[in-house]
């Protein structure tokens, strides 16, 4: 095994409280925000800020378990560190980092397609759309090989930029607050009273499992807690302080989305909040062409924050000798794990290559919540042991059992709707995940990774 305090080895701890902010806040905010509100409203009308409430209460009971062992078990190898130490079951901490691997990756890859596709609608002109989306690949790769503070400088721009277009929504349409009712639902009529009658727990829980999913990547910032000065206090400073920001922004676009817009509008709208900008500014005559630029950066940036994710992922499991010790080495003058980023540089371009990464990226969401299963139960584990450390942040023993049974509800809820819906392929996405595990196990099989360790 690698020494993992040499200098050749180690990496150097350069992350502040607000770069660990800014990490988790654009990891969160993206693009997929501008289609959510609709979906949302469709079921909850003006009611819809009441589901990022909801889902930011659900995913805050993760996020709390995700800054409790990011504060106390600062190791690149993430979810799959934690686990292995937890479970000390090698093959689930293999299979549990190449589930948030393979999110990374596959977002990456419908992401630099996106950009392209959106760079070639900008410059009004085709372009070899597969191509293109690799050579952003590889000019993000060259930011995180030049080290972690140029990536996080190209970060909090980003992370400006794509706040930007959400907080201009909120400004020009803040006058129009107070217009409607935000507790009318489309059913309230079905529902024989006034106005807030139609608000049931299922309803408002429905919409939930629906914004649940814009809060995913928090858990990003456990990879990089290596490289954080205080894991103990800017961990959870940032990682729960990007989830508050966040909700807060959230809440506000929906809000100003219902007062300008009537929710049944919303609702049919296939580009809802461009609608919203359009109708509080009429003054703004390009605003679609700005628009199209906040899309490419947050796209940009989320595809930047998984890369550096996936970089320290795979670093970390080479030092706990769950995957080739190369992968573990830093370059001599840059100390990044060049070679880890090479090797993710590979897989995105076959992915990209391939086509028909979007059930993939599908997938992985599945993928997700089985390992913020796992991490809540090895935190209830590590907490039930007398020899872990108990200092710095902390959460009561509920709050990860409450996560746990959280995010396995929602896996219920997803599996279920995937098998019940009509829709021809509706199925593939479980299947896929099912099959991803299933390789995972086999590969680790193939493997027979020896000398399996908890680096301290």
């Amino acid at each position: 095994m690698p020494d993992s305090h040499s200098s050749n080895s180690t990496l150097i701890p350069t992350l502040g409280r607000w770069q660990v902010l800014f990490y988790g806040l654009g990891s969160m905010l993206g693009a997929g925000i501008y289609a959510l509100v609709g979906r949302a409203a469709e079921s909850l009308g003006n009611a819809v800020w009441l589901a990022f409430l909801a889902a930011m209460i659900a995913a805050l009971l993760t996020g709390l378990s995700y800054a409790c062992v990011g504060g106390r078990y600062a190791k690149a190898g993430g979810a799959a560190y934690v686990t292995q130490r937890a479970l000390e079951k090698p093959a689930i901490s293999y299979m549990v980092g190449l589930a948030v691997m393979m999110s990374g990756l596959t977002s990456m890859a419908t992401g630099s397609q996106a950009i392209a596709e959106n760079l070639e609608k900008a410059l009004g002109f085709t372009l070899p759309i597969k191509l293109v989306a690799i050579g952003l690949v590889f000019l993000v790769g060259c930011v995180i090989f030049r080290g972690m503070r140029e990536s996080m400088w190209l970060n909090i721009l980003c992370t400006v930029i794509e706040a930007s277009g959400l907080l201009f929504i909120i400004i020009v349409g803040v006058k129009y607050w107070g217009s409607v009712n935000y507790l009318e639902t489309p059913g309230d009529s079905a529902a024989g009273g006034g106005i807030g009658s139609g608000i049931t727990l299922a309803l408002v829980l429905q919409g939930a499992v629906l914004m649940f999913f814009s809060f995913i990547g928090f858990e990003d910032i456990l990879n990089v807690s290596e490289e954080v000065k205080e894991p103990k206090k800017d961990i959870p400073f940032g990682l729960i302080g990007a989830m508050v920001l966040a909700t807060l922004i959230y809440m506000a676009v929906a809000i100003t989305a219902v007062s300008v817009l009537p929710w049944k509008e919303l609702a049919a709208s296939k580009t809802p909040l461009m609608e919203v900008a359009h109708r509080a500014a009429p003054w703004f005559k390009g605003i679609d062409s700005v628009y199209l630029g906040i899309t490419i950066f947050a796209i940009g940036n989320t595809a930047l924050l998984n890369y550096l994710m996936g970089s320290r992922l795979l670093y970390g499991m080479s030092h706990q000798g769950l995957l080739p010790r190369a992968l573990g080495k830093l370059h001599a003058t840059r100390k990044t794990p060049h070679l880890a980023i090479l090797v993710l540089f590979g897989i995105v371009s076959a992915l990209i290559l391939s086509g028909g990464v979007k059930p993939l990226a599908e997938a992985t969401v599945l993928l997700l919540l089985m390992v913020f299963t796992l991490v809540n139960i090895s935190l209830v584990i590590l907490k039930r042991r007398p020899s872990e450390p108990s200092d710095g942040f902390d959460v009561p023993l509920l709050v990860p059992i409450l996560g746990a049974i959280v995010c396995a509800l929602l896996i219920v809820v997803r599996v279920q709707a995937a098998f019940t819906d009509p829709k021809p392929g509706s199925a593939t996405a479980p299947l896929i995940a099912l099959a991803i595990f299933a390789v995972s196990f086999v590969l680790y099989r193939l493997m027979k990774p020896k000398d399996v360790v908890m680096v301290e």
